[in-house]
């Protein structure tokens, strides 16, 4: 498995513009929301207890982070936690509404990230290796760990790392 560091270089490349960076910190959430409704959708009763394809997911992506990074992990659980209790409450709903919850916010995220990626003129990480889709996330939570200070030491591993894929200069 490749480190934390090597899994953000790699995303880092496709988002070196603050600009694309913010479209993300709006589009990855939303996309997270959209993408747990219908998973919620899979419910099983066990026990006293709801279990979810979006339970199983979001606990088998957590588990990812923690093999990556422990304190990023942390922070993740926490606003997976909270965007999957959202999540969760819409699958809930009537079916109507619950899809039109899940089809707007799942269209708006991808719109608002694809308009960062054109403000950079780069396309998608995602593109060229679909599992970025489960890095973003942390990276932007390792982005905000920057912006206070701290995990210093992956930021400068991961600015070392980041050249080897940057698009060559024309």
């Amino acid at each position: 498995m490749k480190t934390l560091s090597e899994q953000m270089a790699f995303y880092s490349a496709y988002h070196r513009d603050a600009r694309n960076k913010a479209t993300h910190f709006v589009g990855v959430p939303m996309l997270i929301f959209s993408f747990l409704i219908p998973m919620g959708w899979l419910r099983f009763h066990i026990v006293e207890w709801d279990i979810t394809l979006a339970t199983i997911f979001a606990v088998s992506v957590l588990l990812y982070y923690y093999a990556l990074d422990m304190v990023l992990a942390l922070a993740m659980t926490v606003l997976v936690g909270f965007i999957y209790y959202f999540a969760d409450k819409v699958s809930q709903m009537e079916m109507m509404t619950s899809l039109i919850v899940f089809i707007s916010t799942f269209v708006a995220g991808w719109v608002i990230q694809l308009i960062g990626h054109a403000i950079e003129g780069r396309r998608p990480a995602l593109v060229d290796n679909l599992f970025q889709i489960f890095v973003a996330p942390i990276f932007l939570m390792a982005e905000v760990f920057f912006a206070i200070g701290l995990k210093k030491n992956v930021e400068a591993e991961v600015e070392k790392l980041v050249v080897n894929h940057l698009p060559a200069s024309k």
